[in-house]
């Protein structure tokens, strides 16, 4: 695979602690993950992230970290992570980890020593403020939840900050020190055997804090220091950044002025998956549209990760209040669905009250739009939610492997409760029922997956909405590569569609229908393409050889 396999990849991202459980302790493990990887395979992912796996005392869902060089002993041993690696890459599948580096745990070694003495050599290792800070108030990453971002530490007898909870102090990024150490815990994964990193809350990493000064320069050369150095070690490694700011600002986390692409790989597109999610609560692919027409020009090399469920909650903050209305009204009316006033921490599948041919519409038109695939784990098999766990972790239940005891997932107690009741409890929705139904979500994931990875124009192509008149709800937009083009129409309304795109029939290029909703005539000249409602079209106009 090439030094940009991350073009054409579909990656899948998962927790380990609540994915395969292989010893009866109720918690997902790294040998338990090893059974599941011919599942995988089969499904066609070829990239596991791995949501943070370092030693914590839990408070945060391992965001909290206590040894950035060890794996959480409840998860296996470093040896265990090891023969991951190597099981994982004899099938073709590479492994990207959590890389979280804003802050540590307030228990780790470098923070308890800080706070033991201000000649202590990791003082300057964190943040700190000798009189309240001006802007104690300001910042909070998790309004309701945060009331400020400094706190008074007793023993430290000063402030220090904070941009997420008050155990989770935050790493001074302006001390040298500080930097190297975290080329240094690169370095170590990379040698182990990792493809790269995804990062998180990369724009508080390159953020220089100053106490009483809100808006804090940012350092963007260090991401330029860390893609030089992870690439110094392994050529293929890839950065994949978590930067959720105003659009002007993404194409400064690719690279320099000059136009060279040489700080983060990828980054997370939560301006796309916003109006994605607007555009299918209006049943209107409008503000898709827009996106993809005002979308910043990226360097060679950058790419964008696209997705519409992550790990936390679907963050709606880019919107429009108006907007975030639209969205809440259709797919989170209840408070119980709703967190932090801008998110709803809900799972797809319910959002589109189990409607297949909605959730089948969203993938597709997902998967098919310019960037790389991420793919949330219960996604493939329509798991649901349980709104009764607080927070985030409302969609961060464990996978749902069969019709048996916790669904599969574990012989002893969870560390979380199975979904068990209703239609997406474990009987109703599992990897089992699924695999003997050919017509079921996940065989249609294994399929479109397989059509997917034989269309590299959409990971490395352009990406181009067609500009004439369409029916209401349709989206017709294509992929051009060197392979060749492909076009896909996709209906978000609930309307018979017709579309006429005969002035694509003078590029000369027989038109071949090579994944839909339902059987389609024949696409003939494009004048009368047939389009049912929430239906899909993938059509391949001719190819050339490579």
């Amino acid at each position: 695979m090439s030094e940009r396999w991350y073009t054409e990849s579909v990656i899948y991202c998962l927790d380990v602690e609540t994915f395969q459980d292989s010893n009866g302790d109720g918690i997902g493990d790294f040998q338990g993950l090893i059974s599941r990887l011919d599942y995988l395979t089969r499904l066609g992912v070829n990239c596991l992230w791995l949501h943070p796996m370092h030693p914590t005392p839990g408070r945060d869902d391992g965001y909290d970290a206590t040894d950035f060089y060890n794996v959480d002993p409840r998860l296996g041993t470093l040896g265990d992570f090891a023969e991951l690696l190597h099981e994982a890459a004899g099938r073709g599948i590479k492994v990207v980890i959590d890389l979280v580096v804003n802050h540590t745990s307030d228990e780790h070694p470098w923070f308890r020593s800080a706070i033991a003495s201000k000649d202590s050599p990791y003082r300057d290792w964190y943040i700190w403020s000798d009189a309240e800070p001006a802007d104690r108030h300001q910042g909070m990453v998790f309004p309701g939840e945060q009331s400020e971002t400094w706190t008074y530490h007793r023993k430290a007898r000063a402030w220090y900050y904070h941009r997420f909870y008050d155990f989770q102090p935050d790493l001074n990024f302006a001390n040298p020190q500080v930097r190297a150490e975290i080329k240094k815990v690169l370095a170590f994964w990379i040698q182990l055997g990792v493809a790269g990193f995804r990062m998180d809350a990369v724009p508080f990493i390159i953020e220089l804090t100053e106490p009483g000064r809100a808006e804090a320069p940012m350092d963007f050369d260090y991401l330029s220091e860390l893609r030089q150095h992870v690439q110094w070690r392994r050529g293929d490694a890839v950065l994949i950044a978590e930067a959720n700011v105003e659009p002007e600002k993404l194409p400064e986390y690719f690279g320099d002025t000059g136009g060279s692409s040489n700080r983060i790989h990828m980054l997370f597109d939560f301006m796309l998956n916003g109006r994605l999610v607007l555009a299918l609560a209006r049943q209107n692919p409008e503000p898709v549209i827009e996106w993809l027409r005002t979308t910043p020009k990226l360097p060679d090399g950058g790419q964008w990760a696209t997705f519409l469920r992550n790990h936390d909650e679907i963050d709606l903050s880019r919107l429009t209040a108006e907007q975030r209305e639209n969205v809440f009204a259709e797919f989170g009316p209840d408070e119980s669905m709703k967190l932090y006033d801008r998110g709803i921490r809900r799972r797809l599948a319910p959002m589109l009250g189990g409607d297949r041919r909605r959730l089948e519409l969203a993938y597709s038109l997902q998967f098919t739009l310019r960037g790389t695939p991420v793919l949330r784990y219960g996604e493939e098999i329509g798991m649901g939610e349980d709104l009764s766990q607080p927070g985030r972790f409302a969609i961060r239940t464990p996978m749902q492997w069969s019709y048996t005891d916790n669904g599969g997932f574990t012989d002893g107690k969870p560390i979380r409760p199975v979904i068990a009741d209703g239609d997406y409890g474990y009987e109703k929705v599992n990897v089992t029922a699924q695999r003997h139904d050919d017509r079921s979500l996940l065989a249609w994931f294994e399929r479109m997956i397989r059509t997917l990875r034989e269309s590299p124009e959409v990971g490395n192509g352009t990406c181009t909405c067609i500009d004439q008149p369409m029916p209401p709800g349709v989206l017709v937009h294509r992929a051009d590569g060197p392979t060749g083009t492909m076009v896909f129409l996709h209906n978000l309304g609930t309307t018979e569609a017709e579309v006429d795109l005969g002035q694509l029939a003078a590029e000369g290029r027989q038109p071949n229908d090579v994944f839909a909703d339902r059987e389609y005539k024949e696409a003939g000249d494009l004048s009368a393409l047939e389009l049912g409602p929430y239906g899909y079209r993938w059509i391949r106009l001719g190819r050339s050889m490579p």
